[in-house]
């Protein structure tokens, strides 16, 4: 049996973090949240996660902001970034930080559901590989 997906929700609104934790370990999925892209720098220098899904707008460190601070530290983890804000610039700017995918809130479940799989299977290849 394979371990469990393991996802961070890096979220400001600390209600729809908390109910996507809840959703994804309902799907038997391993979630933790932090409330701003600070707390998701400091949880990533402790713990590994296969999985980040990524708000654009929060007080502070932005998404992208974030996202820059985690290339540098060279973390691993697949990006979706999950956000209401719908911004072109945004989602450009993101994806070529790396992010796999940019999901609208409120997004399906089953769409989330199956970027996480997909982002993991991605993740779980590049390690196969050596990358």
């Amino acid at each position: 049996m394979s371990e469990k997906t393991t996802v961070l929700v890096v979220d400001d609104e600390e209600r729809f973090a908390s109910n996507m934790v809840t959703l994804l370990q309902e799907h038997d999925l391993a979630a933790r949240a932090v409330h701003s892209g600070e707390e998701a720098l400091d949880m990533l220098q402790r713990e590994d996660f296969d999985v980040i899904l990524l708000d654009v707008k929060m007080p502070g460190l932005s998404g992208i902001g974030t996202l820059e601070k985690l290339n540098r530290m060279g973390v691993d983890s697949k990006v979706i970034v999950l956000t209401g804000h719908a911004s072109v610039d945004d989602a450009v700017t993101l994806l070529d930080l790396g992010a796999v995918d940019y999901l609208l809130k409120p997004s399906k479940t089953h769409k989330v559901l199956e970027m996480i799989r997909l982002a993991k299977e991605g993740r779980d290849l590049q390690k196969q590989a050596g990358k």
